[in-house]
């Protein structure tokens, strides 16, 4: 017996053919938010006369990669939320719902590696 979620095929088709583009997002999003956040050390951080706790090693950039897999993992779980309020919200033009929720979905999720940069950005400027 086939899960309610993806009673559509072509639901289900739709979401899963998007799927590759959004895990694309994620990861150029999360390799130019760590680049971003180098140069906001090199150039904000260490030139200010705050103190950071912080450090960039080896170890600290492979936990930080390591850490941004997982985040990856948890956003592919939340993915699922565009399928399951299609089916829930039941909209009469269900492409234009698919493209309203997958855009807001993707940047948002793409945006949100950008946060640490800004956040740290703002706090030593």
């Amino acid at each position: 017996m086939e899960n309610e979620i993806w009673k559509s095929d072509s639901r289900k088709e739709w979401w899963r053919k998007k799927r590759l583009n959004y895990n694309i997002g994620l990861i150029v999003s999360g390799i130019l938010a760590f680049i971003l956040y180098i140069i906001v050390v090199e150039f904000v951080v260490l030139k200010s006369e705050k103190r950071w706790e912080g450090e960039l090693t080896i170890f600290s950039i492979i936990f930080q990669g390591i850490g941004y897999l997982i985040m990856i993992g948890c956003a592919n779980l939340l993915y699922y939320l565009g399928p399951i309020s299609e089916l829930l919200i039941k909209p009469k033009n269900a492409k234009n719902y698919r493209l309203l929720t997958y855009r807001i979905g993707y940047w948002f999720s793409c945006g949100i590696p950008f946060l640490v940069p800004a956040l740290l950005f703002i706090e030593f400027i």
